[in-house]
């Protein structure tokens, strides 16, 4: 970096020298940005997966679904038939037997009582159903 400080006479001459600092910090920022996002771009993971078996066949059968729904009111209705949770435990029974077991799709009211869901689940543990899940609780996102 040079600096004018002037002529004898005292008289000021004109820079014409462009100030290469501020391109030599930019260039520098790139350089380094450059460098540290270069190896994330070509960064693979090798993963030895392995072959699938052609004589192995698709799953035949497809699981029974039982739609449960639980009404704001306490009502369990399986499959659009309203029973109570003796009945409920009747019905479990023989289909817990079933090979492969139903699927239980769960669908209780965003206004039924936690207590009623609980024992509808404990009745179907007690009678060893074990594919339960909820369906459509999409609708307490929002709460």
């Amino acid at each position: 970096m040079s600096m004018s400080v002037g002529s004898p006479s005292g008289e000021q001459a004109v820079m014409c020298e462009m100030n290469t600092t501020p391109l030599i910090d930019v260039m520098l920022v790139l350089l380094v940005t450059l460098i540290v996002t270069l190896p994330t771009m070509t960064h693979a993971v090798k993963l030895d997966m392995p072959a699938p078996l052609p004589d192995q066949p698709p799953p035949v059968t497809q699981p029974e679904i039982i739609d449960l729904e639980i009404d704001f009111d306490g009502a369990i209705v399986w499959n659009g038939l309203v029973m109570n949770l003796d009945e409920l435990s009747r019905r479990f029974g023989p289909e817990s037997a079933k090979d492969p077991q139903p699927e239980i799709h769960l669908r209780p009211d965003r206004r039924a009582k936690y207590d009623v869901v609980a024992r509808v689940l404990a009745t179907a543990q007690r009678n060893r159903m074990t594919k339960i899940g909820f369906v459509n609780t999409a609708d307490f996102a929002g709460e």
